[in-house]
């Protein structure tokens, strides 16, 4: 019994990567109880494609030499861009969930902001769409809105900036 049970288990270790990848997520976390004191506690997890952009900088720089001083530029820019954290902005409004961002009401309709718009404190920002419940983001506080860092219909995590008011 103790072999189905492992084969059990298995199969759904394999049921639960095949969740995560086919619906984009990061992590997903289960605990199965089987009795008193027999649980199974997985957590599966994917690290985002993040490493990928350094390998895309470089092989336009293998192509040719003159390419060569062009993706330098780039890549000395790299790091200023890390320093210049959107999410370490004190005017940033990130997501207070996982979801999709919609930056209309309904489709067709005008945005909720646009750069260099005033809003005031409790405006709607945009909306979060998470598990078909629509969730509109309030502005933490009045002020110009300087940037817009996510697209409409984009997925969001939790924490990933939104917005940045100044």
């Amino acid at each position: 019994m103790t072999n189905k049970t492992h084969e059990a288990d298995v199969a759904f270790i394999k049921a639960l990567a095949e969740l995560l990848r086919e619906n984009d997520l990061t992590e997903l976390q289960v605990k199965r109880d089987y009795g008193d004191d027999d649980s199974l506690n997985v957590r599966v997890s994917r690290q985002t494609a993040m490493a990928a952009a350094p390998m895309q900088v470089q092989v336009p720089a293998a192509a040719a030499p003159a390419p060569v001083a062009a993706a330098a530029a780039p890549a000395a820019a790299a790091p200023a861009a890390a320093n210049d954290d959107p999410a370490s902005h004190p005017g940033a409004v990130t997501s207070p969930m996982v979801g999709t961002v919609y930056l209309q009401p309904e489709p067709g309709a005008p945005s909720f902001i646009s750069v260099g718009a005033q809003v005031s404190e409790g405006d709607t920002l945009l909306i979060v769409e998470a598990m078909k419940t629509m969730n509109h983001i309030p502005a933490p506080k009045s002020g110009t809105v300087k940037r817009i860092l996510v697209e409409d219909g984009a997925a969001v995590e939790f924490g990933t900036p939104l917005a940045i008011i100044e």
